[in-house]
């Protein structure tokens, strides 16, 4: 018997089997369910990416407007706050890894969540950027005045001496179903200036710079005694004895 005359001889038993619409429900859903069970996860956890990564990039416009909008200097205690913000924003909860968590999902990382502010002013004698302040809450460190040239090319045109706020966020993403999908971390960045003063003010711990030109009585922080500032803190300068006073071509 020819291969033709075989496939001749089934093609009424098949056009029988294909019309059939019996059959047993049971087996079927055992071929099916699984399929649909994967596809099911698979598209919940690629929505559920997109959907954490809006909510992330939302938190972020949040603290960036909210830095634009303040006409007083921040503080250390802001800072804290923000962070706290993002954290309720991004429903990521408080804390750090447990050693059982990094040994699990194989991170580096401390804290599920991060938030660095910096704000970065333009010079256009030299057509660079530099740092003001940076603050950071979680693992990365503040931003130094090499690291910001990296970031030119995400920055706008800025007058001479404008300043940008710079807001970046780290939130750590583990899927909740293994569906081709490693964990991984969503990254926010957005800037603005401010809108309605011309610069930001860090309040920093005494010494450090806050941005805050001396001879400005309200400035946080302290001056030395020698340098004839009103914010002096480190002694009683009323009678002028330790102003460095100019003495060459005075004295004979």
């Amino acid at each position: 018997m020819t291969i033709k005359n075989l496939i001749f001889k089934r093609l009424p038993h098949l056009s029988r089997f294909a019309l059939r619409n019996d059959g047993y429900v049971t087996l079927e859903a055992m071929i099916v369910l699984p399929a649909l069970v994967l596809i099911f996860t698979g598209c919940w956890v690629y929505f559920d990416v997109f959907r954490q990564q809006g909510v992330n990039q939302k938190a972020n416009y949040v603290i960036g407007d909210m830095l634009s909008r303040e006409t007083d200097e921040v503080d250390a205690t802001y800072i804290d706050n923000s962070y706290n913000l993002l954290k309720v924003l991004t429903r990521t909860g408080d804390g750090t890894y447990s050693e059982e968590q990094v040994s699990e999902i194989s991170t580096e990382d401390t804290y599920p969540t991060d938030l660095r502010i910096t704000v970065v002013s333009y010079k256009s004698a030299n057509s660079k950027y530099s740092v003001e302040w940076s603050e950071a809450r979680g693992d990365p460190e503040p931003l130094t005045d090499s690291d910001v040239q990296d970031y030119s090319d995400r920055l706008p045109v800025l007058a001479d001496g404008a300043q940008v706020i710079i807001v970046e966020t780290w939130d750590d993403y583990y899927p909740l179903f293994r569906v081709g999908l490693d964990a991984f971390t969503i990254r926010a960045y957005s800037f603005t200036q401010p809108r309605y003063a011309p610069q930001l003010l860090f309040a920093g711990e005494e010494g450090e710079n806050n941005g805050w030109g001396n001879g400005d009585q309200d400035a946080p922080g302290g001056s030395l005694c020698n340098n004839n500032a009103e914010n002096a803190t480190d002694c009683d300068n009323s009678d002028g004895s330790y102003n460095n006073e100019p003495t060459s071509g005075l004295d004979s």
